[in-house]
């Protein structure tokens, strides 16, 4: 019997996670080929094809799915075999604009809780200027923000359309101020709309201010006012009513992870993190 490969059983349970060759890759730090190499070498030793390919999906077989627990198992056998009875947890400090964080956040957690066992994740959520001010005083190992001007480096993690969201029922009435849903300042997003709006000369007033993204979600949702969101963190049930309303165009922005991690478990992690946070991105 063929002794398995450790390496080729971490890249399997890449793949299995974030369904796509390209960004197993980019998680474990390699190139698609390689990636492929070490499944074709597992699938090999196992006896069993593991992963059925397609130009537009990757998907586990039957054996795939069987063997995917047992995987998970046998990478947490090898952690506690490192490190003695007990895995040496490390932490890893996160901070994540408010504007940043969407629905990359569910799917990264799951990944990390498989992929990464023995690592804390430790995750601030706030405005991108005071996520880069923990960052650059050392009390963030990384940050997932907002492009601010002037800031140079980081990596690219996606690029984010702006629209004015709200739910369908909201009534706008001839004459009467904009009624905004917003973060209370110093969000930068906010800033950008109502600078857009004062621009074209639109009256506004704000209808609801601060308490997060999911409350100022849910206040566009129920009607409360009007919400300037990227699209990909839109929430269900609204709808993009800038056209309807003639407000002015917000532009785009890029999302940047910055970073001084060099341990190579949370390195890791930042990797499935990065290629969590694209696929989900381009999908939305």
């Amino acid at each position: 019997m063929t002794p398995l490969d450790l390496s080729s059983v971490q890249a399997f349970l890449l793949v299995a996670e974030l369904q796509n060759f390209t960004r197993a890759a980019e998680a474990s730090g390699t190139t698609q080929a390689a990636v492929s190499m070490k499944l074709q070498r597992l699938e090999a030793a196992l006896g069993k094809r593991l992963v059925e390919r397609s130009p537009r999906a990757v998907r586990l077989t039957g054996d795939g799915v069987a063997f995917r627990e047992h995987a998970r198992a046998l990478m947490e056998a090898h952690d506690r075999a490192l490190s003695g009875t007990q895995a040496v947890r490390q932490q890893l400090t996160l901070g994540i604009s408010d504007h940043a964080a969407g629905p990359e956040l569910v799917a990264i957690m799951q990944q990390l809780a498989t992929l990464a066992p023995s690592l804390t994740i430790a995750v601030t959520v706030g405005f991108s200027s005071e996520m880069l001010r923990m960052f650059d005083a050392g009390k963030l190992d990384a940050v997932i923000v907002r492009q601010e001007a002037g800031r140079r480096g980081g990596e690219k993690l996606a690029d984010d359309d702006f629209g004015w969201f709200a739910s369908p029922s909201l009534v706008r009435y001839p004459g009467a101020p904009l009624r905004l849903a917003t973060l209370a300042p110093p969000c930068g997003v906010r800033a950008l709309a109502t600078h857009a709006l004062d621009k074209a000369g639109i009256k506004w007033t704000e209808a609801f201010s601060g308490g997060g993204m999911v409350a100022v979600a849910a206040a566009a949702q129920a009607g409360l006012g009007v919400a300037p969101l990227a699209r990909r963190i839109a929430p269900p049930g609204v709808v993009d009513v800038g056209a309807a309303y003639r407000l002015p165009k917000l532009g785009s922005s890029k999302v940047m992870l910055h970073s001084k991690v060099s341990d190579a478990v949370k390195l890791a992690a930042l990797r499935t993190i990065a290629a969590a946070f694209r696929k989900v991105a381009l999908a939305a």
